[in-house]
Parts: structure tokens; C-alpha cells; sequence
């Protein structure tokens, strides 16, 4: 459960990130077999696809005029997110599991995230508190999603 949980943690700070990198692992063939991902996720294009919207979001936070994380619309698609991932990354009988730990780690992380990046903004600029999110974020993502 921790790699659902730590899937949950990242879609707090970027909600494709989670993802884009377990379809990336699957795709690849880096995906552990015992969450057996649908052969969908692992297309090419669903790949790619989740891939690009994840990195219009890596670049679009840092935007003045970006949305913010806290909306319950976007706290809604980063929940969501990452219980799919979350649940692709559980043991194949234990998804439920997975994908209802990511999605309240999620929910808790979206606010974390956004009361530390908050407050970090207070010193730094927007695009340097992103980039330094990204930098721990996409990593954990990464390491989650190819774990063996």
C-alpha cells in the first residue's frame, strides 16, 4: 500500500503527475505485474497523452494566473487520479484498497502541499517553490509507480 499511498501524496501537488507515470510504467513494461494494468493504459497514445497533459500541468503552476489547487474541482480530479493510479499499483486483489488510500492521501496532501508551497512563496518566487515541488514530486512518482 505505501507505493498507492505515496501516488496519493504526489496528485496533491500535481494531479496528472501519478498518472501519466504509471501509464508510462506500464507502457514500458516497468509496471509490477501483481497490479496488472489494463492493456488500455499501457497504449501508446494514452501514454502520451497522459504524459502531455502532465507536463502542460508541471509548467502551467507555474502561471500567475493558475487555478488554484484547492478548488474542489481540481481537489476532485486530483482524488480521482490518484486512486486510478493508486489501484493500478495495489496488488490485484487489494485495488480497492489501494486506490481508497491514494485518494484520501491525496486529499490530505492537496492541502499540505498548498499551505507549504504558500508559505515558501512568502520567500520565493512562484516558479522557484514550483520547480522545487517538481523536483520532489516526480521522482516519488517515478519511484512509486516502477517499484518492484
Amino acid at each position: 500500500m505505501l507505493r498507492s499511498i505515496l501516488l496519493g501524496a504526489v496528485a496533491g501537488a500535481r494531479a496528472m503527475t501519478p498518472l501519466a507515470v504509471v501509464a508510462n510504467a506500464a507502457r514500458t513494461g516497468k509496471l509490477r505485474r501483481a497490479g496488472a494494468a489494463p492493456d488500455l493504459l499501457a497504449h501508446p497514445l494514452v501514454s502520451a497523452g497522459t504524459t502531455a497533459l502532465a507536463v502542460y500541468e508541471l509548467i502551467g503552476d507555474k502561471h500567475p494566473d493558475a487555478p488554484d489547487r484547492i478548488s474542489a474541482p481540481a481537489v476532485a480530479v486530483r482524488i480521482v487520479n490518484a486512486a486510478i493510479a493508486g489501484a493500478l499499483v495495489a496488488p490485484k486483489r487489494q485495488r480497492w484498497v489501494g486506490a481508497a488510500a491514494a485518494g484520501a492521501t491525496a486529499a490530505v496532501a492537496t492541502y499540505l502541499t498548498w499551505h507549504a508551497r504558500t508559505r515558501a512563496m512568502e520567500q520565493h518566487s512562484r516558479e522557484a517553490t514550483g520547480l522545487a515541488e517538481d523536483a520532489i514530486i516526480v521522482p516519488a512518482a517515478i519511484a512509486a509507480a516502477t517499484a518492484r
